[in-house]
């Protein structure tokens, strides 16, 4: 026992909080279980979440920045309403007019597309095949990786060149080969492969967006699907970018008042087109991911005071049973700010190395589920900061009270106890 002729220094007050821990090493287990369990679920949690919110915003730029894509809208014929899409109510002159007097346009991409079979030599894959022009690749922010894009002249009188995105270039020449140069059959028809895109990954809704060939708009019409009778220059799809800086919802506006008056709908009649905002989807998606992750470290949380709690019950049991020795302590000259701090410190042990460990078992369990499900992991130091810190708060905060009621014992009354 440590001689009270002076004040008891920090570091004795530590070893004999450890010593009094190592004396009961199975209570001392069990009562930093409740801090292992909450570390490391606010651990798990938070790099799980993090790693989601990355990989939903990831998806989000491969789209394009301040992207819009407008669509076909509902169209009746006859009074009937035949649904949304089902007629192409989009011209490539809708994307000129928007691009020419939407001041806060900066480009426009019409763009339509069929599925359809790529054959190459004795090789062939099932892709989705884009007619696009060069604003196309613009608006998407997609760069090119081997060869070239499209020239004018091509994109105007419709060129028998194509673009492969990685999937399918891979899937037709193989690992490492460089197509450019090389001849592809799309629906019989020959193809020259002048470009293969730069990787872009997964989409939002978990389509390979590499799996994709890309043609002159021209060409998709006039070679591969034919051209509308009733509108030969109808498009699917009409992407527009917006300018940095812009009003998105003063663009969405401009845009469908122009659209209105293009298309001679009349006041109250329903929009034959949508708009879609990709930043305001993908700023939603986001928010849903970190509103959800912290949701669940908000759980994971409450096993941390709960495993507060536990400590505190048991350092109340440990005054309990360690009265006389507390007693004497107070008789042979120690303070009582010094058994207050012995028994914080073992307070603030139990929490700490529970913490350390719960840490620990936090990112193993992390890693496991990411190599399990292969989700993305964000581990993020401050995060694992935090959770120290926070283990030694809870052990500061509920290892207060026992320490100051061992404090506050009679030495008399504490002796005398049986």
């Amino acid at each position: 026992m440590v001689c009270y002729h002076r004040a008891m220094t920090m570091m004795e007050a530590i070893r004999e909080a450890l010593s009094a821990l190592r004396a009961h090493k199975l209570r001392s287990a069990l009562t930093m279980l409740g801090m292992v369990i909450g570390v490391a679920a606010v651990i798990a949690m938070v790099a799980i979440g993090g790693g989601a919110r990355d990989r939903v915003l990831a998806q989000v730029q491969s789209l394009g920045a301040n992207l819009f894509i407008v669509l076909p809208g509902n169209v009746t014929q006859g009074g009937v309403r035949l649904g949304l899409g089902a007629s192409s109510s989009l011209t490539e002159d809708d994307a000129r007019a928007i691009e020419a007097e939407v001041p806060s346009v900066q480009v426009t991409a019409p763009n339509s597309r069929t599925r359809t079979q790529v054959v190459a030599g004795g090789n062939n894959w099932f892709t989705e095949v884009v007619g696009v022009d060069l604003g196309w690749f613009e608006a998407r922010e997609w760069s090119i990786a081997t060869g070239r894009l499209f020239e004018p002249e091509e994109t105007s009188r419709g060129g028998q060149v194509v673009i492969l995105g990685q999937t399918v270039a891979r899937n037709l020449f193989g690992e490492g080969v460089d197509p450019i140069g090389e001849t592809v059959r799309i629906r019989a028809v020959p193809f020259t492969v002048i470009g293969v895109m730069a990787s872009k990954g997964q989409s939002m809704m978990g389509q390979d967006q590499d799996d994709t060939t890309f043609v002159p708009l021209p060409t998709l019409r006039q070679r591969l699907v034919g051209v509308n009778r009733a509108n030969a220059r109808s498009v699917g799809v009409i992407h527009v970018k917006i300018r940095e800086g812009e009003s998105m919802a003063q663009a969405e506006d401009d845009i469908r008042q122009l659209l209105r008056q293009r298309h001679r709908l009349q006041p109250g009649q329903e929009d034959d087109f949508q708009i879609r905002n990709l930043t305001e989807i993908a700023n939603t998606a986001a928010g849903a991911a970190t509103t959800l992750s912290l949701l669940l470290a908000a759980v994971a949380a409450i096993s941390l005071a709960v495993g507060g709690i536990g400590i505190m019950n048991i350092m109340l049991v440990s005054v309990t049973e360690r009265t006389r020795e507390i007693g004497l302590r107070l008789a042979v000259g120690a303070r009582r700010r010094d058994v207050m701090r012995q028994f914080l410190i073992e307070a603030t042990s139990l929490a700490a190395i529970g913490g350390v460990i719960g840490i620990m078992v936090g990112l193993g369990a992390a890693f496991a589920v990411s190599a399990r499900f292969g989700w993305p992991l964000l581990v993020e130091p401050q995060s694992i900061l935090g959770a120290v810190l926070f283990s030694g708060l809870v052990g500061v905060f509920f290892g207060w009270y026992p320490a100051k009621r061992a404090s506050l014992l009679d030495p008399i009354t504490a002796l005398r106890t049986v």
